[in-house]
């Protein structure tokens, strides 16, 4: 299709689902207040492989981590053999595909509830790639918050420019990376890994 002809309407769309971080003087706790209610409303839950990652093998982020709900999890479960879960066993999954560097996002067809949430990579994952190559909001948009860096407490370490898969934090020949808001998805990844603790979220 050419970038003239007529876009077609994405069969799913996207919200990216931000995880929130409370340091304590010992750890970094990860909350998911957004992604507990969205699940707690669900009558089922199931989890199954991501389909993008195990197809395109071209990453060894975790397979196990995508979840279904509801009519979708049925579906999932009797025809793909995926595995019905308790609502704190989803969030264990979500945290740990959080620290392995993914993000959240709830897809929902046009004019239906969430069905799916994904943990997705910019390996593999179609839509992400997009993301990080362009401001593309037709499938996926940002979450309800964007990160917000204290320059002075920053250490100049670079883990939120490895960290991040938008590319908002890049180097440019200075001592400290520069945080480009415009390209902040909210899925606070920079937040939960930065150790000077210099990025928090703020409402967009």
């Amino acid at each position: 299709m050419s970038d003239n002809g007529p876009k077609k309407a994405p069969e799913y769309s996207g919200q990216m689902i931000p995880v929130h971080v409370e340091l304590s003087s010992t750890q970094v706790v990860l909350a998911q207040p957004e992604m507990r209610d969205l699940l707690a409303r669900a009558a089922i839950i199931a989890v199954g492989d991501c389909g993008c990652r195990r197809d395109a093998r071209v990453c060894d982020h975790p397979l196990d981590v995508c979840l279904a709900v509801d009519a979708e999890a049925r579906s999932e479960i009797e025809k793909h053999a995926w595995r019905a879960i308790s609502l704190d066993e989803a969030l264990s999954v979500l945290e740990r595909s959080h620290r392995a560097g993914l993000v959240h996002v709830a897809y929902r067809k046009p004019g239906e509830p969430v069905t799916l949430i994904c943990s997705c990579c910019t390996c593999a994952c179609s839509p992400l790639r997009e993301l990080k190559g362009r401001d593309y909001h037709e499938v996926v948009t940002e979450s309800a918050y964007v990160a917000r860096v204290d320059v002075s407490a920053c250490a100049g370490c670079g883990r939120c420019v490895e960290r991040c898969p938008f590319g908002a934090f890049r180097w440019n020949g200075t001592d400290r990376p520069v945080f480009r808001a415009a390209a902040c998805f909210g899925c606070g990844l920079c937040v939960s890994t930065c150790p000077a603790g210099a990025i928090s979220f703020v409402g967009r």
